[in-house]
């Protein structure tokens, strides 16, 4: 892999040279979870090592009723996993649990190879794929919380290994720095943040006071909702199937077949066990949901584990006190439906906390209509229905009814132009009406 030094150093970055992994892949099934809920996982931590640019050789499940202190794993399954890295010459084995630091190092000691855990995979991912500025930052900061803790356990595994999964972003170079400039880095870094985060609530205030209403896009990650942005607004975003392939936040505009305006935000993608660190630092941008008029939740219906994922969504959305917001209307998206078998139960297929649900293919188009009939009743729902004769000197004001509205009637009369329309409620008074009129 060719790395731009250039751009690393400018970025204040040391990349290390990288290599191909072979992981084992290990995880206790505790507190009376079913082995088979722990594969699940463990599926899911196979393609997140394949975004990672990791290749899965091995898996080890351990049921216990908690996981051992010392070594996550009894110290039976230790050695038997010692035996499997030689069977398979893995580079590394991976947890499906974030370890603690006395963990990772008594499991370093024991393995004698690079020990890594599910949540410095996606810090990884997220490292590698974070493009914008705010990005960078998010991650950066959430990786120096998370390792700062670790660098003592990390240095060894870092050394030993040369570089790969877990090491980009802050390299081996920022984790060598004692705790004292971590946390100057982490409150130059915070500090950034909320610039950024200003700049992003000024914005908000600008889009409030157009009055067009904005429809964030929320989902498991690769659920399909860049598929979704790209199909409602040519907003050209990269289209993977992979975890994480977009990480930065896409706002784009759009016209409904009524000609009201709206504007839709992508975010980033949710996941089981999301790491704690990075949703308090993409806190900001999630928190675009809590200020839309219009949730859409996209669901992979193609997936058999879709009920799961819709389950980590609002959980994440309960983090981010987002569901107690009371009035947000959510519209569950069930895409792939191009995917699901022929004999398949649609009907079985339900988001119950949903206010409506669509059934539709981003990739191919179908269902789109019916989505977006969908989103102009919603809207329709938060607006106030008015019958009124503007005079010709108030001609602009259809022209604003026409923009953030739903202009059902438009009459050019001899008196004026009669109109009959739904208005936001914010346009009521731009318009010279009253919510009595």
């Amino acid at each position: 892999m060719e790395i731009n030094s250039e751009n690393e150093q400018k970025s204040g970055y040391e990349v290390l040279a990288e290599t191909e992994e072979r992981v084992i892949l290990f995880a206790a099934a505790m507190d009376g979870v079913e082995v088979s809920e722990t594969e699940k996982s463990l599926d899911e931590l196979e393609e997140l090592l394949k975004t990672a640019g990791a290749q899965s050789v091995g898996r080890l499940i351990q049921s216990r009723d908690r996981a051992a202190s010392d070594l996550y794993l009894g110290r039976g399954k230790v050695e038997e996993l010692r035996g499997m890295i030689a069977m398979y010459d893995a580079t590394g084995v991976v947890c499906d649990d974030e370890l603690s630091p006395a963990q990772l190092m008594n499991l370093q000691d024991a393995l004698e190879i690079k020990v890594m855990d599910r949540t410095m995979v996606i810090l990884d991912i997220f490292a590698a794929h974070a493009g914008s500025y705010e990005g960078k930052l998010q991650v950066e900061l959430a990786q120096l919380k998370f390792r700062a803790t670790r660098l003592v356990g990390m240095r060894d595994s870092l050394s030993r290994l040369g570089g790969g999964i877990g090491t980009r972003g802050p390299g081996e170079k920022k984790l060598e720095i004692d705790r004292r400039v971590i946390r100057d880095r982490i409150s130059k870094l915070k500090a950034d943040l909320r610039q950024v985060e200003n700049r992003r609530t000024e914005q908000r205030k600008q889009r409030s006071r157009t009055g067009i209403p904005v429809i964030s896009i929320v989902g498991y990650t690769n659920a399909g909702k860049s598929t979704l942005l790209n199909k409602l607004t040519d907003a050209g975003v990269l289209e993977e199937d992979k975890l994480f392939a977009t990480l930065d936040p896409a706002t784009r505009n759009a016209e409904l077949p009524a000609g009201q305006q709206v504007l839709f935000t992508d975010t980033v993608g949710f996941i089981r066990k999301l790491p704690h660190h990075l949703v308090e630092a993409f806190k900001s941008t999630l928190e675009e949901a809590r200020y839309s008029d219009v949730i859409l939740h996209v669901v992979d219906a193609s997936d058999p584990n879709w009920d799961d994922h819709v389950a980590t969504v609002y959980t994440t959305l309960r983090q981010l006190n987002i569901d107690d917001e009371k009035g947000r209307p959510v519209i569950t998206v069930f895409n792939k439906i191009d995917k699901l078998p022929e004999d398949a139960d649609q009907s079985s297929i339900k988001d119950l906390r949903a206010d409506c649900m669509v059934y539709m293919s981003a990739r191919t188009g179908a269902g789109i209509p019916e989505l977006l009939s969908v989103i102009e009743e919603v809207l329709r729902e938060q607006k106030t229905y008015i019958r009124h004769t503007f005079s010709y000197q108030e001609a602009g004001k259809p022209g604003l009814i026409r923009k953030y509205g739903e202009m059902i009637t438009e009459e050019y009369l001899e008196d004026g132009i009669f109109v009959e329309a739904y208005v936001p409620k914010s346009l009521i008074g731009q318009i010279g009406l009253s919510d009595e009129d």
